[in-house]
């Protein structure tokens, strides 16, 4: 009986200090304040199952049709740049702000197919990564994943040849700017240059505490 009043007791404090952590605002949401090292491991480990799991049984149709790949350039072209890059592409203002880090095109390339395919229909949640599956039937999914297969031997111009040939921007409806890729440049809306600013990790800190990094006051008369 002791022992059940103890651990009464103890369940009562956690939920208090819990209650407390929450209300008064302890922990640091901000994107430029990477996770505490064990929060990191715990969201890392989450993810990862939890796509596993659900992706395990999703059939995968052949990917290296060269019309399936050429609909998945345009696509991607169009939808996923700004996060994930290209070949030959430069960072984004979207790609260094966002935390986690999106991982880049030549990472994608590495991603089983069957995960690519779910995370691109269901999104991740607190990523910044949607789920394209609320506009995009499968068979345009699917697409962008046999696109991404592809990466890992792709050059720049071959990727530039492929979205040339795609016919943009285009999967049966809900498109959001539709407009033909096939006619758009590189450096529109991709190539916006970094400079030497790092890609923000996606590393965490091991000092939860640790004092913020006053903001630096920029000169140039531009605001960020």
């Amino acid at each position: 009986m002791k022992l059940i009043k103890t651990l009464v007791v103890l369940l009562i404090v956690a939920a208090i200090g819990v209650g407390a952590f929450i209300g008064l605002g302890i922990y640091n949401v901000a994107a430029d304040d990477p996770h505490w090292g064990i929060t990191y491991r715990v969201m890392e480990t989450l993810r990862e199952r939890s796509i596993s799991t659900r992706s395990n049984n999703i059939e995968v149709p052949a990917l290296d049709d060269d019309a399936l790949i050429r609909s998945g350039a345009g696509n991607y072209h169009a939808m996923c740049i700004g996060c994930h890059l290209s070949p030959g592409a430069s960072d984004t203002e979207l790609s260094l702000g966002l935390y986690p880090t999106p991982p880049t095109w030549s990472e994608l390339g590495t991603v089983d197919p069957r995960q690519a395919f779910w995370v691109v229909k269901h999104g991740v949640k607190m990523s910044g990564m949607p789920a394209w599956g609320k506009s995009m039937d499968d068979k345009y999914i699917w697409g962008m994943v046999a696109l991404m297969q592809q990466f890992p031997k792709m050059t720049a111009a071959r990727y530039q040849e492929l979205v040339a040939g795609s016919g943009g921007h285009q999967h049966g409806g809900g498109e959001s700017m539709p407009h033909n890729d096939a006619t758009t440049s590189d450096s529109e809306g991709t190539d916006h240059h970094s400079g030497d600013a790092p890609r923000s990790s996606f590393e965490p800190v091991d000092d939860p505490m640790a004092e913020a990094i006053p903001e630096e006051e920029h000169d140039d008369g531009h605001e960020h």
